[in-house]
């Protein structure tokens, strides 16, 4: 076991990040191969995620030990809904998709059960285990955006999507967050440890299956 809690955590996945950007979804953002209808239904669901990320972001700033991880997750927590509402906005806009129908959306299966997952685990578990879960969110899409930023973009919607996610001050944020994890790793017992990891392991798997489901653009198979 290393001394930093996030090379444990990131040393885990390491396969599950390489199938990310391994996935159709993922190299048609470059390539433009990404069929549009799909990621539309992406933006869609993403927006839908999001509303419930915030409020697991809230619940994970109500159990932090001290005043700065209370302010920063709920600033967070706060900014999810303003600026990443701009970015699903003006996506919608550009793609057809009108914003103000968004509450007559319905999430998909993999939507729900990953937001069922996020707050079920930060409502019940230690703010050790809401910072793990909450945690590849954040650094799996800073990833991502800064290794597509490399490869660029022939769609310009895609484009901006990519530019969001690899710019400077989205990167400080994610440190922030990377800040903290450390901060905990060293306070954690075997146990504890463990289950954050687990926790960590399967969003970061569920960032897979979100991918995908947009690429298949996934519905419910009834009803």
């Amino acid at each position: 076991m290393s001394e930093s809690l996030t090379a444990d955590l990131w040393n885990d996945i390491t396969g599950i990040y390489a199938a990310i950007l391994e996935h159709p979804f993922v190299t048609g953002l470059t390539d433009g191969t990404l069929p549009g209808d799909a990621f539309a239904y992406y933006v869609v669901q993403d927006a839908l995620y999001l509303r419930d990320y915030a409020k697991t972001l809230a619940i994970v700033a109500g159990k932090a030990p001290d005043t700065a991880g209370t302010e920063m997750f709920a600033r967070h927590a706060a900014e999810i809904i303003t600026v990443e509402r701009v970015l699903h906005d003006s996506l919608m806009g550009e793609l057809g998709l009108d914003p103000a129908t968004m509450d007559e959306e319905q999430p998909a299966p993999t939507t729900l059960a990953y937001t069922s997952y996020l707050l079920a685990t930060a409502l019940s578990g230690s703010y050790a285990e809401g910072v793990g879960v909450v945690l590849p969110c954040y650094w799996i899409y800073h990833e991502v955006g800064r290794e597509l930023l490399r490869r660029g973009s022939p769609n310009v919607q895609y484009q901006k999507w990519i530019d969001t996610y690899a710019d400077d001050q989205y990167g400080d944020v994610v440190r922030s967050v990377l800040d903290v994890a450390d901060g905990l790793g060293g306070q954690l017992g075997p146990a504890e440890r463990a289950l954050v990891g687990r926790h960590f392991r399967t969003t970061s798997q569920y960032e897979w299956m979100f991918w995908d489901a947009g690429y298949r653009q996934e519905r419910w198979p009834v009803g």
